[in-house]
Order: C-alpha cells, then structure tokens, then sequence
C-alpha cells in the first residue's frame, strides 16, 4: 500500500470545442446568437398550453420543429419536450466537434446533464387526469433527471462519469462547472454538458401562485419591472482539455477558466437582499481563474426581472467586482428568451462565448431605465461593440444556490494545486433501521430484515418523525425529503463538532443527493392543481418542488454557506455526492463538505416501481425504501487542528457507465469493473489491499449479477468479504451508497480498507475507497 501524503497535482486546461442550443429565437445555437446580439424579443403569447388563468400569456417557446427523441419509442410514442430539446442541442453539438469526438473513446466521454423540472412531462402523463398513475408504465422512469443523461449517454456512446444536477435555476451552470472539474482532474476527456428544461402547466401555475409572472416581456434592472418570463429549451456544449483539442487540430471556441458555487442559507425563494451569498460565488469564480476583478469585461447576468433578485444581483456584483463594478458591462439575456429554469446557465454560457468571440455584447432588450438600486453599466436595448478577454456567467436559484463560470478567450499557464487529504469527522443517518449510523449498521450485522409487509409489499419505512428533533420554527417549511435530510445532516455535524462551521461558514458547503427528489410535494402541488384548476396552485408548496430544496434547507439550518449543489444521479445520487464534496474539498474548494442524501416512499412512487414488474412481494428479495444518510468530508489539516474525531480517509473514487440507457445494464459488469478498477488507481492501491466489498446487491438478479460478474474478475477466487447492506435495510434508492459509505466509515473491529460500489439502476457505476486513517 503506498503511503499516502499531500499531492501536487497540475489541472489540465479546459475549453469549450462547440456549442447546440435550441430556444425561442430558433432550433441552432447559430439562431440564438443572431437574435440576442440584435435586441431582438422572442417572448411572445404561448401556443401550445392553455393560458387563460395566467397572470401572463406569455414565455419564450421554442416554436420550431425539434426532431423526437429517441425515448419517444420506448414509451409508446409520447414526446416529452425536454428531452427532444436536449437532444436536438446535443446532436448540433456532438456534429460541431465530430473530428474531436471521433479521437475519444467512449470509455473516456461524459455528460453532465443540468435541469430544474427534468421529465416532468413524462411524470404527468404518467399520473394521467385522475393523478394515480395509470399512464404508460415506462414513463414514470423517464421522469427523473438521470433519466435524460442516461439517454444522452446511451445515443452519443459516453461510457464514462454520467451524472445529473439539479441546482433548479443554476443547474446548467453548476453542470458546466462540474464537467469542467471532471476534464481537469482527467477523470474525462471529453465531456457534453448542460441543460435542459420545458414549459408546463405546472411551472406557470407555480411561478404564478407565487406573483412572480410579468404581463408583458422581463425587463430586467427597469424602474418599474414586473417580473419574470418563463422559457423552455437547451443549451450544450462539448468540453475538453487543450491539449486533446490541438492534437485533434479542433479550435477552441473559449477556455473555462473557473467556476464559483456558493449557498445563501437564507429563504426558500428570495435571494439574500444584501447580495453577500451570490457574490460569493462570483467571487470564488474569478479567483479560482486566477484574475483580478478589473479583468472581467462583461457580466452576462441572471437578471429575471423580479423586483427582489435583480437588487439583491446588482448589490452582489458590486460587492463581487468592487470599483470595477462601475466600467464592466452588463446584461441579461432572459429579457430576450426568458428565464429557461434549468437551462438557463447553460443557454447563457453559449450566449457568453459568442459576446467573446464576436466583440459584441447583447442588450438587454427592454430596460430603458435602470432602478435606482440596480446601478451598474448596463447594456440597455441595443447591443455595444467591445473586445473582451474574459467574461463572467451568473445565475441563482431557489433555495439559495448560487453559480457563477468564468471564461477567458485564451488559457492562461496550467494551474498547480495542492490536493489535501479528505477524511470522514461525522456521520449521520435515519431509515427503517432507526434514527442514527450504528442503528442501521446493527441491523447490518446481524442480518436483520428491517423491511415490512404493506398492503402486499415489501417496503423499508420509517416510523419516526424526525420533525420531533427539529423545533417547530425549524421544521415548519420542510417537506418530509427537507426533513429527512437535516436530521441525518444535523447529526453528522454534531458528530464532526458545531465549530467546523462556526469557525468558517462561509467554506463550510453542502451537496445533496437524491434519486427521485420531492415527490411528495409535486405530489402536493399538483394533485389539487389538476382537481381545481390554476386558483389552487400551493405558493406554501410549490418551492419545494424543486430538488434542490433539501439542500437549501441543510445550508439554512446549519449555517453552512460554502458551496452546495444537488446531484440526482439517481440510485446512486447519494454516492456521487460523496464523490462530488471529496472533489471540492481535496482541490481547496471547501474545507468541509456535507454529503447528504435523502429519498422518500409515497404510495404513487410505490405503484411506479410495481407496475414497472420490480418483484416486490413478501417474499421477494427486493424492497424498495427511504432513509437519509449524511457525510461529513473534512480536510485532513483541518481535522487535525480542531482535534476532531477522524472515523475514516476517503481514498479515491471512480464512475463508469454502460451507456445501455434507461433501467438498462452491461450483463457482463463491465462498467462496475471499470468504475473498481479506476477508484483502486486513484487510490493508489490494489485489489489486494481490499479487505471488505459493501456491495450494490439489491436483490434483482439482473442488476446484482453484472457486479457479481465484476467483482470475480477483480478478485479472483480470493475475494475480500462481501457487504450487502441493502439486503437488512432496503433500496433507499438515491441514499443506499451515501449510506453504505458512512457505515464503511464506523469503527469496527479489524476493518480493513473498503471498496463501497453503488449504481443508479440504469448503468451508472460509482466506486470508492475509504480506509482507517493511518500516517
């Protein structure tokens, strides 16, 4: 075993090679530029829904022909429009980059997908009229943001990290900084990431309830603005390192010279109003690319045309960007296709690279004058001409996430970090088992079935109310997944020591990981909105229906206000958080990260896993259940100085994937064998140094035999002990790995070094390694 110690390491340069989009302005990422550089103001009255009991009649809907995408097949010929968007913005650019793609092995590309609604079409069609899920049983898995990367990844053959974010109105920025990490670090060298989302009923309905909806076009930083403009579409770009380009002799359209992320920990929907917790995050961006605050030409801003963000936005620049704030042009490009959710950042960053690229700065359509308390130098209704070596890309969201990238027309030198070793200080949990970690691992032990019998079927649920835990102030906003996941979190903290984040909030972050997010309150929301029509549409609701809620929560409670993202790679979201923390704490990101983890059973989640044909029985072998689970990642130093606890040593992690899509796998394991293997070389270990395996085995002969598979290839016939924990406490769908992990984590007489694999059911494979902490 090779002594481990603090490693220099230089990141590989990152560049944009090409770009799709599909918005309002048009079905080409060529189409977008030609409209936002003129002004020109592709809101217009919507078409395709209903929209008569609307504050609005109005959004940014993409009204040319987009091409089905492939799942339309799968499920009987339904067309959800956020999957044919992405796939459309994909296809434009994969094509853009074909000589670049064709060098890559598809072992070696991957995707990031960031969205805020996902398949919510899908989902409805799914629950049909009544609301009882009667629909296609297939389109209740197409539901799930995974679903749409798994797609991706089955099309364009990306066999490597295949993940989903969901930050709600930050997730295409967040999943463009996160694809940039993956290339740095070499864990890809080809990645296509950003997002995607759709109008729907109950996005209006939502943004409605809650007043937030403008009359007549966004016009962002105005006088006397009225709110926001909803939009729909895709925007992708394809990542990879500069040195693959110029050996590809492909020309990069920009570099992506770093990216910020950073938690308000102040409300549910409104911004923090001094701009402190989003210029955090722009801050954090232009320092991780190494420039001053002068160096940034243009700011390409969230700016959605609500009174409360665009103030609260233009007191972040301000703080972000000091003195500068008052030369460094600004402007928003939803006053031209609306506010696109989840693909916003992602639409945005291609809008970005083309003020660049071209030396023109798109407008802001419909300012004409600025309130008072948004001063900055705007670009207001016509463009401005203006050679630019690096811009700035913003965008918030609900539940305090912030994201902020960075990109610079040419690379700077290759930059060296030091990579700190990342312990576990806390763990935290709550399932069928009981309410902490050594609960469950008890039940683990002595082969305790926790699961019970309900109405015919196997199911791991809870029986107590972590709310009782929690003050009623504490708890009042929280859906049961909010819940869930500040118990198991509160619990890690107070394990690692309230001081961790006393000491620093503000480097003290949060991701979360969830399988199948807020189901119970989309549940909520749309039951009654589907019954009674628009007037019953939830404001109380409706902010936790986005998946990021919970980790907004966590960052609230615990005054965490570090970075945070929510990943939703789904069963196995509770492991890629985990692997996401460790990435931000071992590159100086974040001293600490909490990696935290929930999913809750409602009975319609129940009746989608039954009608899909999951063997499910009272004397079956798999069942499904909820729990939440939680992490603390810490840097070594860090630890040792506070003279915290130190329960294990995170030693490397890998992912993998069979790029078969949706709910399909590789037999022969391959991927899984891939993803062991990888996190073994990050390790620095092998196959011998692996005393346990807490295996993935959930009790579905075609997903545990591929691993099975894996594990005898890697192993031979002297395999170290197996682990299969799910089999005591159930399938807590996105949480099992997060869990599994901090279980490996325990103190346990003659532990050993242990390989934890979790995967999302749908041929996503992650692996990693923790060991005691030895010097």
């Amino acid at each position: 075993m090779k002594t481990r110690e603090t490693q220099h390491m230089s990141l590989r340069t990152v560049v944009v090679v090409a770009v799709g989009a599909v918005t309002s302005q048009g079905d080409t990422a060529k189409a977008l530029w030609d409209g936002v550089r003129a002004g020109h103001v592709a809101i217009d009255p919507v078409e395709h829904l209903p929209m008569s009991d609307y504050n609005t009649r109005i959004g940014g809907e993409v009204r040319s022909p987009v091409a089905p995408s492939p799942i339309a097949d799968e499920v009987g010929g339904f067309r959800d429009r956020a999957f044919d968007f992405a796939f459309a913005a994909a296809t434009e650019a994969m094509e853009a980059a074909g000589a670049l793609v064709a060098e890559v092995a598809p072992h070696d590309r991957a995707i990031v997908l960031g969205t805020c609604n996902a398949g919510l079409l899908s989902t409805l069609e799914w629950l049909g009229d009544d609301g009882v899920g009667a629909g296609t049983p297939e389109l209740a898995m197409f539901g799930p943001p995974q679903a749409i990367a798994e797609s991706l990844a089955a099309h364009f053959q990306c066999a490597g990290p295949v993940f989903s974010v969901n930050t709600a109105c930050a997730a295409g920025a967040n999943a463009i900084g996160y694809a940039a990490d993956l290339i740095a670090l070499g864990r890809a060298d080809m990645v296509l990431a950003g997002g995607t989302d759709a109008l729907s009923d109950v996005a209006y309905a939502g943004f409605n309830s809650l007043g937030s909806l403008s009359p007549t076009p966004a016009a962002p930083y105005q006088d006397k603005r009225t709110g926001l403009s909803l939009g729909e579409g895709s925007g992708m770009l394809v990542l990879t390192s500069a040195e693959l380009a110029a050996a590809a002799e492909v020309e990069p359209l920009c570099v992506i010279r770093g990216y910020g992320l950073s938690a308000d920990g102040y409300h549910p929907t409104a911004p923090r109003p001094d701009g402190t917790g989003a210029a955090r995050a722009i801050r954090s961006a232009i320092e991780w690319a190494g420039l001053r605050d002068s160096d940034i030409g243009y700011v390409n801003s969230h700016g959605t045309g609500t009174p409360r963000n665009d103030s609260a936005e233009a007191k972040a620049t301000r703080l972000a960007l000091g003195d500068a704030a008052d030369s460094v042009p600004v402007s928003s490009s939803k006053s031209m296709i609306g506010h696109l959710l989840g693909a916003a950042g992602a639409v945005e960053a291609i809008i970005t690279v083309g003020a660049m690229r071209n030396g023109v700065l798109p407008p802001t359509a419909n300012l004409v004058r600025a309130d008072p308390e948004c001063v900055l130098d705007h670009i207001p209704v016509s463009p401005r001409l203006g050679k630019i070596d690096h811009a700035i890309s913003n965008n918030f969201a609900f539940a305090g996430a912030n994201a902020s990238v960075v990109f610079s027309e040419r690379a700077a030198e290759p930059t060296r970090v030091e990579r700190s070793r990342v312990v576990v200080t806390g763990t935290g949990a709550v399932g069928a088992a009981g309410l902490d970690v050594r609960a469950a691992l008890r039940a683990v032990t002595e082969g305790r079935d926790c699961t019970q019998v309900d109405d015919g079927v196997r199911l791991g649920l809870i029986d107590t109310d972590p709310s009782d835990h929690l003050t009623r102030r504490e708890a009042r906003r929280m859906d049961r997944l909010g819940l869930l996941s500040t118990f198991a979190a509160s619990r890690a903290l107070a394990e690692a020591g309230a001081d961790l984040i006393a000491d620093d909030p503000d480097r003290v972050g949060v991701v979360f990981g969830t399988g199948l997010g807020p189901m119970e309150a989309m549940e909520q929301f749309v039951r009654p909105l589907r019954a009674e029509g628009v007037a019953a549409a939830n404001p109380a609701v409706f902010p936790n229906t986005v998946y990021n809620a919970a980790a907004g929560s966590v960052a609230t409670l615990l005054g965490a206000l570090g970075p945070t993202s929510t990943v939703t790679s789904g069963h196995a979201a509770g492991a890629n958080a985990l692997c996401y923390g460790y990435d931000m704490v071992s590159l100086g990101r974040a001293t600490a990260i909490l990696a935290t983890a929930a999913d809750t059973l409602t009975p319609l989640v129940v009746r989608g896993y039954r009608r899909l044909g999951l063997p499910m029985g009272p004397h079956d072998t798999f069942a499904l259940a909820e729990g939440g689970a939680a992490v603390m990642l810490e840097r070594y130093d860090n630890a040792v100085r506070r003279g915290a606890t130190v329960y294990a040593e995170v030693l490397g992690h890998a992912t993998a994937s069979d790029a078969r899509g949706v709910g399909r796998t590789d037999p022969t394991g391959s991927a899984v064998e891939r993803a062991m293997r990888a996190a073994l070389d990050a390790a620095g270990l092998t196959p011998g140094d692996i005393a346990e395996v807490w295996t993935n085995e959930v009790g579905l002969p075609a997903f545990d035999e591929p691993e099975n598979q894996a594990l005898h290839r890697l192993f031979g016939d002297n395999a170290p002990q197996r682990i299969a924990a799910k089999r005591a406490l159930g399938e807590q769908l996105g949480t099992g790995g997060l869990l599994a992990a901090a279980l490996a984590a325990c103190d346990r007489p003659d532990r050993g070094v242990a390989l934890v694999n979790s995967s999302s059911l749908g041929g996503t494979h992650i692996s990693i390694v923790l060991a005691p902490l030895t010097d």
